[in-house]
């Protein structure tokens, strides 16, 4: 029979002749010392074996409701059973780059919303911010409680073929997949315990704590007990999972815009013992389905008056409203010079290179190289309007000329990133996939902490670079280890036990109103809302 010790020993030798991307388990002399252990539990496992975990590992996350939702059909969301191995050096950088990142960007969107003087000194020209489609207007002048606007932040980072982690992407809206790193720590510290055992591995169990305890500190001034709730679009909303579980695990109520109504400036919740004062919402809903006073009046996922009660100071919406302008991909460009100016650092973690469309220079060097390059829509999120040039047709790089032509603000260029590689339980093998990372960071005021590991997302099919689950891609656990030594003992941390989505409920029965269309368009908004899973 052939034994994973055979798959492993392939993958060494492939990748002894050299390739373009990173292999953050092998060097061409073996494993990296981090990942010695967990190869030695790879080879002590048979192809029989290792299958049969793979396969209870699925099947559990069905059980369970860890799934996620594409084109209607809900699916098991794809868990590989190799984890991904972090040094505590290597963490330390992250953290340290994460937390300098979440900062400037608090900095940047208060002086945004507020005195502008950014502009004024000459760091980012002021029409990069009037022109982004997630500037909200409607918010400016709006002062958090206790300053935050970026409660929760999913920083995007990949490993170029050096070994060097850089940034992607911001996530400041309403990141999502902090439920798989959760449910993902369980299920492969269940899947291999043997190697789990024998490492110091930092646990992730403490992150609904965290967030709750920031969401607390964020309560309007004076409130000593506030309530919190969870904002969610619906059952039907693809990571509808995740917005139980987090509800769940911290303690509080999961509502929908339905459950809720303002009043003199305030927000309300249904309850069956009446009306209760809420204070601080965890919202998972877009800002344009939020309050249709103020923005789409078809929105039947949020509440009329929320903006005027967050404004009146009576409830603070994390995270805040209009932060979707730091994740405009053209603002990204800017945030090493934003770190210099509000922090008078230079950036721990670096930007990818990448090309401005709107400025004529760089749209001509890109023009030019268009089959080379990777161009992405400035607000796409989940992998959407992404070209990657060399596998891109000729009609697609036509098509692609005509729209950057067209409206050139709308798009940035950045070089092909080989992404690091991890292997990869794939049709009964191990075969090298490419992997990013997300570290979840809760911010509380006080301090920014870093969830230690976050969540890698894996391209399942074989050279994909789109990691996105939207796009195929599945996740891994990311084990960060503790100190310096890998091989120093641990017995498994204790991780909470987690409930499918169906266990938590929205508190009121039914949509307000008997109309059957109007359940249907609700439920349809909440399908289509941009809160996916990854």
């Amino acid at each position: 029979m052939l034994t994973v010790r055979l798959v492993t020993h392939h993958l060494i030798d492939s990748y002894a002749a050299g390739g373009p991307a990173y292999d953050e388990m092998f060097t061409g002399n073996g494993p990296r010392a981090s990942y010695e252990r967990l190869a030695a539990t790879l080879r002590g496992l048979s192809e029989r074996d290792l299958a049969a975990r793979v396969e209870a590992l699925a099947s559990s996350y069905l059980d369970q409701g860890v799934t996620f939702d594409i084109g209607g059909e809900e699916r098991a969301f794809p868990i590989d059973i190799v984890p991904r191995v972090i040094e505590q050096e290597q963490w330390a950088r992250i953290d340290r780059g994460v937390q300098q990142r979440v900062r400037a960007l608090e900095l940047f969107l208060a002086d945004v919303y507020g005195a502008g003087e950014v502009f004024r000194d000459g760091v980012i020209p002021r029409h990069v911010i009037t022109t982004s489609s997630h500037y909200t207007r409607e918010t400016f002048g709006i002062e958090p409680p206790n300053g935050v606007r970026v409660h929760v932040s999913g920083i995007d980072l990949v490993r170029d073929d050096q070994g060097e982690f850089r940034v992607l992407e911001d996530n400041v809206r309403i990141p999502s997949g902090v439920s798989y790193v959760m449910t993902n720590r369980r299920a492969i510290s269940t899947a291999l315990p043997e190697s789990f055992a024998e490492h110091r591995i930092r646990p992730v169990a403490a992150y609904p704590q965290k967030l709750l305890a920031a969401l607390r500190a964020a309560a309007p001034a004076g409130v000593d007990d506030p309530t919190v709730v969870v904002l969610t679009p619906g059952a039907f909303n693809g990571a509808y999972f995740e917005h139980a579980l987090l509800a769940r695990t911290m303690g509080v109520e999961l509502v929908e815009g339905r459950d809720l109504e303002c009043s003199r400036g305030r927000v309300l919740m249904r309850t069956t013992s009446g009306l209760q004062q809420v204070h601080v919402i965890y919202r998972r809903v877009d800002d344009e389905f939020l309050d249709p006073v103020h923005f789409r009046a078809d929105s039947m996922l949020g509440c009329p008056g929320l903006v005027n009660a967050a404004r009146a100071g009576n409830v603070t919406i994390a995270n805040a409203i209009g932060n979707g302008v730091a994740d405009d991909k053209l603002v990204y460009t800017y945030l090493p010079d934003l770190i210099r100016y509000y922090l008078a650092e230079e950036p721990v973690l670096a930007n990818v290179d990448t090309w401005r469309l709107g400025d004529a220079e760089h749209r001509e060097q890109v023009l030019d190289r268009l089959g080379e390059l990777v161009l992405k829509p400035v607000d796409g999120s989940g992998g959407k309007g992404i070209v990657i040039g060399p596998a891109a047709s000729a009609a697609e790089l036509d098509s692609l000329r005509t729209a950057v032509l067209a409206e050139p603000r709308s798009w940035i260029a950045q070089p092909v990133v080989k992404l690091s590689t991890v292997p990869t339980y794939v049709g009964g093998a191990l075969a090298p996939r490419h992997v990013d990372l997300r570290p979840f960071a809760v911010n509380d005021g006080h301090r920014v902490w870093v969830l230690p590991g976050g969540l890698t997302r894996v391209a399942l099919a074989e050279g994909e670079l789109i990691v996105n689950s939207s796009r195929g891609g599945g996740s891994k656990d990311t084990w960060v280890l503790a100190g310096t030594s890998a091989n120093a003992a641990q017995p498994p941390s204790r991780e909470p036990v987690v409930a499918g989505p169906r266990e938590v409920a929205p508190l009121d029965g039914g949509p307000v109103g008997d109309s059957r269309q109007a359940q249907a368009e609700q439920q349809q908004q909440a399908r289509d809302l941009g809160d996916a899973p990854c």
